[in-house]
Formats: C-alpha cells, sequence, structure tokens
C-alpha cells in the first residue's frame, strides 16, 4: 500500500488521506467540540448567505431608485456571484495558512462595511462595487466553501453528514432572507435595510467567528484507530484529479441551473403565472435541504464519490421529466424531485477533495471546486437565456443541460473506474492536524 502511494506523489511515510469506501467505522466518537463547531459554521454559513439573496431581492427598488436599465441593475448580482466565487479560494488560502478564524473575522469586517457603502452609495456604479468587492469577494464569499473544508477537519465519522448541514446553511439563507429583506424594504427602503443588514452581520456574526478556534491536537500524540480500514484509492494523480473536479463541477451546474433561474419565466410563458413558478421554486429549495441533509448520511455509507454518481444520474432524470411534462401538477412533482435529486451533488465535491487531499490543502482545494460550480450556474443561467432567445423555447435549454450532465457523469463514472479495489489496510494513525 506504501509503495502505491508513493507512486501517486503521496510520501510513503505518512497514512495518506484517501477516498474511504465501505470502510468499516473506525471506534473514535466524534467529540463535542465538533458537534459545537458544527452550529457554529452553519450559523456562519446561513447569517453570511445573505449577501447572495439581498441583492435579488433588492433589485427592483435599486433599479427605480438609480433610473437605470434592467440589465445595468443586475450587474451587482453578477459581480456579486463572481466575486463569491474567486473570493473563496482566496479565502481558502488563506485559511490554509493562518487558520480559518482570523480570514472570517476579518470577512465579517468587510460584509458589514460593504452593506453599509451599498446603503450610502450615490451611483449604481458605486453601488456595485460595494456589492460585487465587499459583499460578495470579501464578505459573503468566507462563509461558503472555506466553512465546509473547516466542518471537514472536524468530523472523520460524520464527516459526510456534517459537510451536507453546514452546505444547507446556503439554502437556508435563500429561504429565510428573501421574505424578511423585502419587508424591511417595503417598509423601511432598501438604503435603510442595507444598513440594517450591516449592522445584525456585524452583531450576530463576529461573535461566531471569533469562537472558532483552532483544531486542537490529540493529547499524547495522534490517537490510533483500531481495526482495519477498507480503503478504495483513486488512482489518478493529484493535478489531474483536481481539474477533472473542476470540470465535473461545473458542468453539472450549467445543468442545474436551467430550472433553478428560469422556472419562475418557464411557468408563465406555459401559462401559469410567476406566482406558481414561484411556489415550485420555494419547493425545490426547501427539498434540497433534505437532499443536502440525506446526501451526507448516504456519503458516510458509500462514499462520496458514488453519492456524487447517484446524485447527477438522478439530476438527469429530472432534467428529462421537465422536457418532457408540461402540466402544472407534474411541474410541482418534477420541481419536488429535482430539490430533491441535486441538493446533495455540491457537498459532494467537498467530501472528495477532503478525501484525497492533504488537510493543508483543503480550503483552496475545496473552494476552487465550489468556485467552479458557481462558475457553471452563471454562465448555465446565461446560457439557457440565450437558447430560448435563439429557438423561441426551453425545449433546446433543456436539451442542453442534459448534455453538459452527460459529461459530468462521464467524467465521475470515469473516476469511479480509476478506483482502485477495496483491500484490507494495516492500521494508520488517525490524521489530526496540528493547531494553527
Amino acid at each position: 500500500m506504501a509503495g502505491r502511494a508513493h507512486s501517486l506523489g503521496w510520501p510513503p511515510t505518512a497514512w495518506p488521506e484517501r477516498l474511504v469506501e465501505g470502510a468499516r467505522e473506525p471506534a473514535l466518537a466524534e467529540p463535542a467540540s465538533s458537534w459545537v463547531r458544527l452550529w457554529l459554521d452553519l450559523c456562519l454559513c446561513t447569517i453570511g448567505g445573505v449577501g447572495m439573496w439581498s441583492v435579488i431581492v433588492a433589485l427592483p427598488a435599486v433599479q427605480a431608485d438609480f433610473g437605470v436599465a434592467r440589465a445595468a441593475a443586475s450587474l451587482p448580482y453578477t459581480l456579486t456571484m463572481v466575486g463569491f466565487g474567486f473570493g473563496g479560494i482566496l479565502v481558502g488560502r488563506l485559511s490554509d495558512r493562518f487558520g480559518i478564524r482570523r480570514p472570517v473575522v476579518g470577512a465579517v469586517f468587510c460584509l458589514a462595511l460593504g452593506y453599509l457603502l451599498a446603503g450610502s452609495s450615490r451611483t449604481i456604479w458605486e453601488f456595485t462595487l460595494a456589492q460585487g468587492l465587499f459583499i460578495g469577494a470579501l464578505g459573503s464569499s468566507a462563509t461558503f466553501g472555506p466553512l465546509l473544508a473547516d466542518i471537514s477537519c472536524w468530523f472523520t465519522r460524520r464527516r459526510g453528514i456534517a459537510v451536507a448541514v453546514v452546505a444547507s446553511g446556503n439554502y437556508l439563507a435563500g429561504t429565510l432572507w428573501p421574505p424578511v429583506v423585502q419587508h424591511f424594504i417595503a417598509t423601511q427602503g432598501w438604503r435603510a435595510t442595507y444598513l440594517g443588514i450591516g449592522g445584525f452581520c456585524l452583531v450576530t456574526m463576529l461573535p461566531l467567528a471569533l469562537a472558532l478556534r483552532p483544531l486542537p491536537a490529540p493529547l499524547g500524540g495522534a490517537q490510533a484507530v483500531t481495526g482495519a480500514l477498507s480503503v478504495r484509492a483513486v488512482r489518478v494523480r493529484p493535478g489531474l484529479l483536481q481539474g477533472l473536479l473542476l470540470v465535473a463541477g461545473f458542468a453539472c451546474c450549467v445543468a442545474m441551473s436551467m430550472p433553478q433561474v428560469h422556472l419562475v419565466a418557464y411557468c408563465s410563458d406555459l401559462g401559469y403565472g410567476p406566482a406558481r413558478g414561484a411556489q415550485m421554486m420555494s419547493l425545490m429549495l426547501g427539498l434540497g435541504i433534505v437532499s443536502r441533509l440525506a446526501s451526507g448520511l448516504v456519503a458516510d455509507r458509500i462514499g462520496a464519490l458514488r453519492t456524487l454518481l447517484l446524485g447527477s444520474a438522478l439530476q438527469g432524470v429530472a432534467l428529462l421529466m421537465f422536457l418532457s411534462l408540461r402540466g402544472l401538477s407534474s411541474l410541482y412533482l418534477v420541481s419536488g424531485l429535482f430539490g430533491l435529486f441535486q441538493g446533495g451533488i455540491v457537498p459532494s465535491y467537498a467530501l472528495i477533495v477532503r478525501e484525497n487531499f492533504p488537510e493543508r490543502e483543503a480550503g483552496a482545494r475545496i473552494a476552487a471546486v465550489i468556485t467552479s460550480t458557481l462558475l457553471g450556474m452563471a454562465l448555465g443561467g446565461w446560457m439557457s437565456g440565450a437558447i430560448f432567445d435563439i429557438t423561441g423555447s426551453y425545449a433546446a435549454a433543456f436539451v442542453n443541460g442534459i448534455l453538459w450532465n452527460l459529461l459530468n457523469l462521464a467524467i465521475v463514472l470515469w473516476l469511479l473506474l480509476r478506483a482502485g479495489p477495496v483491500e484490507a489496510s494495516p492500521q494508520p494513525p488517525a490524521v489530526v492536524p496540528a493547531a494553527t
């Protein structure tokens, strides 16, 4: 086993962190501190996720205030998403170097400053800069990918469900924040609402960020894992594996974006009205939370790579159903199924990275894959709209999504075929990093 690890670039003297599938659970109970960390990360993800949703709700009011066209008013959202992705890579690298606490504390101050600047902006360009740079790139970006990497270091037996719970914070933010923001915009105006959001984030998130203490090293050296582990190593060099995960994440989210971005418009085109589409979207996001939690439990049983394959295959089935079903009841059904099928896909990438790369690289590598999924969502949403403009129908857009989903399936299947045979390994020491 050591020889094969050495040929793949891992030092033979250290137990490699590899993809474990069908493994016998180590006789290590997760300590109470791990569960406390879980709730800290979940709260930060849920509160900090406001940066992705407030700009959507505020768009009509911002457009009316500055007197600009819809395209100019939509630019802040686009830059927020781009900043969210690339900012996550920056925060991930800083977390790998300095630990998670300092980057997240800095992100809290940037988030609060961003809402202050955006609420005080005099032009649409000032608003766009504050939203894209401070709220997106330097603020909210720290509350998703970097937190997934962080929580993965605190769990061994229940890593799958732990990552899924924290990832659900993004969907919880999308469920909780929009009605709250809309209420205060209607009653207080968007500027006062933005100032209030900034103050709320500072007051609630700063204590949570300061509580993110370094992961303690075990007393008396590394703890031993009792029993043998059944290890199934993915026999792909690290650089190639990272690249394939980036392409796979991009492809699956191009496919995922078609229903998520255009469902309301699709329902309107079919004559059901935007309200029905909004209800279907809410159903999809709500069941997406269920899906993420369930996928975490599944990943703990069958491994993250197989969980990703299952989610991708089922997402393809749902896209085919969208293509063929147009009745109102059928659309409610398939929207719910789509939420159940796709919710666990993105957390699976974080688990695969965590299980195949050293912990010291987890922050940057997970953030990079998460960024690829965000870019896939951004391109897929635009691409579906462009296809609709050309063809006058969403049918070709659904076919486009299915083709991208097949690319994702092909990559995941190839990686699974490259996985070595399951074999019992000698009793290794548990990999527990030193405190940073």
